[in-house]
């Protein structure tokens, strides 16, 4: 649990805790989100996952109501809480084998209220970096960041503007993601990216830097200064014709193999 939890935040929690701990149809509430992780704002609003029991989250699911959103549990301006209903099997399956967004939603996450024995080892499980498929995931990183390098060079040879902005934000996030991997470090789907990449401790020295500067100004020399830092930073191991052919087998090909999309993982 965050010691850092402003006072307003913390009284948003103590109002979902009385008005959901005692119906039955909900067995557990859990705290997520930027005031889970220490890193909320004045105005953030209170995510939560709310476990239902079985019956109460088929019942949600066939009726497609499985969100609560309630701006009369929070009294600060523009307050309001945020949550998800979620079935006690979701979570088991989530730990089995969620992939890093869903995993990540759990990092920071505490139990605001529980009547589920093993719940705490079971959350704790969820927002762990899965070991199974790293060599992969480096490498598909890694050859996705050469590919949209690569493309931002045809870009501006075709001076072609809708190539220049995809390639830019392409290298950014796989540059991002390659990092992230390299650390070991959950993926936590686009909002928190940057965030996260802060706090990785092994990282080249200018990456931040260079990832702002061809998102800012989409061009070939802030694609190749940015994919260059990234590049000398490891001996990644993939020469240029591996990440090529990579493209081809799991990006182009992919409609063959009935692959996950990568950013999916």
């Amino acid at each position: 649990m965050s010691t850092s939890i402003r006072a307003h935040h913390q009284k948003a929690i103590d109002r979902l805790v009385e008005t959901y701990q005692n119906d039955t149809r909900f067995n557990a509430l859990i705290i997520g989100g930027s005031v889970a992780k220490g890193c909320a704002r004045d105005d953030s609003d209170v995510d939560f996952f709310i476990v239902a029991n079985d019956n109460e989250f088929d019942k949600r699911k066939s009726e497609g109501d499985l969100f609560i959103n309630r701006t009369d549990l929070c009294d600060y301006p523009g307050g309001f809480v945020d949550g998800k209903v979620v079935s006690y099997s979701y979570l088991q399956e989530l730990a089995n084998k969620g992939n890093e967004p869903s995993r990540a939603a759990f990092d920071g996450a505490f139990i605001a209220y529980s009547h589920l024995d093993g719940l705490s080892s079971m959350v704790q499980s969820i927002p762990v970096y899965q070991e199974t498929g790293h060599k992969e995931r480096l490498k598909a990183f890694y050859s996705m960041a050469f590919m949209q390098n690569w493309l931002m060079g045809e870009a501006n040879r075709h001076d072609n503007i809708y190539t220049k902005s995809r390639a830019a934000t392409q290298l950014a996030f796989y540059a991002g993601r390659l990092i992230l991997a390299y650390n070991k470090v959950l993926y936590p789907y686009h909002k928190w990216l940057m965030h996260y990449l802060e706090k990785c401790p092994d990282k080249p020295d200018s990456v931040l830097e260079n990832i702002k500067s061809v998102l800012n100004e989409p061009n070939l020399q802030n694609a190749n200064r940015l994919f260059q830092s990234i590049q000398d930073f490891s001996d990644w191991g993939i020469p240029d014709h591996d990440a090529f052919l990579w493209f081809m087998e799991e990006v182009e090909w992919s409609w063959m193999n009935d692959n996950t999309a990568l950013e999916d993982l």
